[in-house]
């Protein structure tokens, strides 16, 4: 009897074992026969799936025996269904085509959840820059600056520096991320952000807009993630060479510059590397009427430098090890000082010849290493991924007389941390599928805005920040995505005793004299929540809802360098939650694509601020933002293609707290926190089999008039209006052989004489600067 157990047994594991044999193998290729690498192929209502290799070949294995939905999809293609049927023991072989996708959509978003997933599996509304779009972009400028702020709806208008300060992301700060690695620094936020790393090093940039809980402090606003480059062919050794040149057009002396790139790629058996290097010397920028920028914050007279490194080892077929390192520098060595204008005689701040004071404004050093190990295929069918991380900048800011005896500020911030996520699928039936992914942040970020001379304005703080965190996903009926999540922040600051740095009243001249602080610790515990939905069963309307929140330790560096008070708990310094709703859509037909979102987010604390009597004073009111987003893409033909966005975002400061924004006491938010309507297009045209390249876009900035004037006739800093404005830029690119591309662009093509956004509501002379005039670009591209 015994036997015949053990037999029956045997019998069943066999069988069970053999209904689970099925193979599926196959090549994915272009319309050109060419093999297509890294194709994300999944069974729908599944958790199974892979991606094709180098050579556009792949394998699914241990696939029950039945009918299914195999869905292909990647960047630049057209995603598609192929229905298949599985009999036991089969194993299924075929060749696919992929077509090309005439519009520039992406079928995966990384930042969204942290764990791959295609568009219309994420309830919330986000923007993704291609390697392409990229590409278009730096052709125009190398200010990364620039090119988000016209691709993105919901981004504030480029400032045309090097500081983003006011270029919000719908109403609220931005956390800003290379490859998942904070380099925002939101305990003492400079507004230097955006700027952390060359656009030549990376290969995508996805934002994510409106508060996230996934991945806590700083992202009240959302966040922008780029994803640096990673061997994209199975060549043992690749290179790109990139040489241009540019200049003014209003006034070209003195203002030709240079730049350089390389990239150096390959892949020997399980390793691959990536090598990268740039060097951009800018000459002087001018403006519309030919007269040079003035140095504060400015691009003109600056080199940066960029080093990159990345090393791959495939341990396994689905384990992957990855170190990856970047360095970035960019440094005003300006021979010019500024000679302040007047905002009420409406008289523009210049340019003077003559030494700047202090040392050069700009990026010191920005430093990323990041080792990462992952494991697609791990237990319970779960993949996971493991980051430890170092990151370190020093930020040092414009010569100031605020200081006594005049001085320069610099953010300092190092950051160490790791990161734990893992995925594991949870049910895998055909009407019902669904995982889990969660894990543990953990990360030290130790900020500080110290003088260059050694003077310490804002005192060490010292965090530790820890979150675990859990998201659940389900997909319902092959057409409902309900997804839920929960983030738990656990943050503690030490900050030791310390003295406020004696300052000057701008408005008085007066010194504000200096405070004994007593120092102590900060402890903030809050729990985050998302949830979201979102309904795909017509390609031409699929609707989704979601709330989301933030969390924010709002810039305390501000509160702590302005302390009135003796001791650190008598400072409001209580964090930021952000309750963010949105509902939207996205309808594609054929070649025409239209998505738009409605959002509203909430906040029981703000950090808005004024100047009263030239003292700059923190508001802590509540907050409701709100607005709309609208983009439309159109492929006329496989040549000709436009698309058209449109932006506005409106906020209000509940200033008596009673709940009712409609009080005379409640102020609309300024400038700094509020962009104006924001309207992008771009008109793009190919010829000659694709060999030649145009591109015509435009970004024009609406006019925003929501305060009074004050008691001397004139605005108060951040509530003066902003007037419209609007920038076109050309740009084209030649492929003359395989290996040679030239190309050309010019910036701001009409020579629009304008104050940017910025300069019109902030009303202070420091930055009381025109925009770039109109400036050429030249050069050439060329792989071997």
């Amino acid at each position: 009897m015994r036997k015949t157990y053990l037999l029956l047994l045997l019998l069943t594991i066999l069988a069970v074992h053999h209904s689970w044999s099925q193979t599926i193998r196959g090549k994915i290729v272009s319309n050109q026969n060419e093999p297509i690498p890294f194709v994300n192929i999944i069974l729908e209502g599944t958790a199974i799936g892979t991606l094709s290799d180098e050579n556009g070949t792949f394998e699914i294995s241990g696939v029950d025996s039945g009918t299914y939905k195999l869905k292909f999809s990647s960047l630049g293609y057209i995603s598609v269904q192929k229905t298949i049927s599985l009999s036991d023991g089969e194993i299924l072989e075929f060749e696919f085509i992929l077509s090309r996708q005439l519009l520039d959509l992406q079928e995966t978003v990384v930042s969204a959840s942290r764990n791959p997933e295609s568009i219309d599996e994420v309830p919330s509304s986000f923007t993704i820059l291609s390697r392409k779009s990229l590409d278009e972009g730096t052709t125009i400028t190398s200010n990364i600056i620039d090119i988000l702020s016209h691709a993105v709806p919901g981004l504030g208008p480029s400032t045309g520096t090097s500081s983003n300060f006011g270029q919000t992301l719908r109403g609220r700060p931005l956390l800003v991320m290379i490859d998942g690695v904070p380099q925002s620094t939101p305990l003492r936020n400079g507004g230097v952000e955006l700027r952390v790393l060359d656009p030549e090093m990376i290969d995508r940039v996805e934002v994510i807009k409106g508060a996230t809980a996934v991945y806590g402090n700083g992202a009240a606003g959302g966040l922008v993630n780029y994803i640096t480059r990673t061997p994209k062919n199975g060549d043992h050794f690749s290179a790109q060479t990139q040489i241009s040149s540019g200049g003014s057009l209003s006034n070209i002396d003195n203002s030709v510059g240079s730049r350089i790139s390389q990239l150096i790629q390959g892949r020997e058996k399980k390793f691959d590397y990536m090598i990268g290097g740039v060097f951009e010397q800018t000459g002087e920028w001018k403006d519309a009427e030919g007269d040079v920028l003035p140095p504060t914050y400015g691009l003109g007279e600056t080199d940066s430098y960029n080093a990159f490194l990345k090393m791959g080892y495939q341990v396994k077929d689905h384990q992957r090890l990855q170190l990856s390192y970047n360095y970035y520098t960019s440094e005003q060595k300006t021979n010019y000082g500024s000679e302040f204008g007047n905002y009420d005689l409406r008289l523009k701040t210049k340019a003077k010849l003559g030494p700047e004071s202090g040392v050069p404004q700009g990026v010191r050093g920005n430093h990323n290493l990041n080792l990462n190990f992952s494991n697609q295929k791990a237990f319970l069918s779960s993949s996971y991924e493991a980051d430890v991380y170092y990151q370190s900048v020093d930020n040092v800011f414009f010569y100031s007389p605020v200081f006594v005896g005049g001085g320069q500020s610099m953010i300092s911030s190092d950051k160490k941390g790791l990161r734990f996520f893992i995925n594991t699928p949870l049910l895998t039936s055909k009407k019902v599928s669904g995982d889990i992914s969660y894990g543990f942040d953990l990360m030290n970020d130790i900020t500080s805005q110290p003088l260059v001379d050694g003077r310490i304005w804002v005192p060490e703080m010292n965090m530790v920040n820890k979150a675990p965190f859990a998201q659940l996903k389900f997909n319902l009926w092959e057409n409902l995505v309900l997804k839920g999540g929960l983030r738990a922040e656990k943050v503690d600051i030490s900050v030791d005793d310390y003295s406020t740095l004696e300052t000057l009243n701008t408005a008085t001249g007066a010194i504000i004299p200096s405070f004994d602080v007593k120092g102590g610790n900060l402890d903030y515990t809050t729990f985050l929540f998302n949830s979201g939905l979102r309904y795909n069963k017509w390609k031409v309307f699929s609707p989704y809802i979601s709330f989301s929140q933030g969390f924010s330790v709002a810039d305390l560096g501000v509160m702590l360098r302005a302390a009135r008070v003796n001791d650190i708990k008598d400072i409001n310094t209580e964090a930021v939650v952000v309750n963010n709703y949105e509902t939207g859509f996205l309808s594609e037909f054929s070649n025409l694509r239209l998505e738009g979102v409605i959002f509203m987010s909430t906040s029981e604390l703000g950090t808005s601020g004024k100047f009263k009597d030239g003292i700059f004073e923190v508001l802590r009111a509540p907050e409701t933002i709100y607005g709309f987003e609208l983009v439309t893409e159109y492929a006329v033909s496989e040549n000709l293609g436009f698309g058209l966005s449109y932006a506005f975002v409106e906020g209000k400061m509940d200033r008596n707290d009673d709940g009712d924004l409609k009080d005379t006491e409640d102020d609309y938010l300024g400038g700094e926190r509020i962009s104006p309507p924001k309207t992008a297009a771009f008109l793009r045209y190919s010829a000659f089999k694709e060999r030649l390249s145009l591109r015509l876009q435009m970004t024009a900035i609406g006019r925003r008039e929501r305060f009074e004037q004050n008691e001397r006739g004139s605005y108060d800093t951040y509530k003066a209006p902003v007037e419209p404005y609007q920038l076109v830029d050309i740009s084209a690119k030649f492929k003359a052989n395989d290996k040679i591309n030239l190309f050309m662009a010019v910036e701001n093509l009409l020579n629009e004489d304008y104050f940017p956004a910025r300069s019109q509501w902030f009303t202070q002379p420091s930055l009381y600067t025109k925009g770039k005039g109109a400036a050429f670009n030249i050069g050439l591209q060329f792989n071997w």
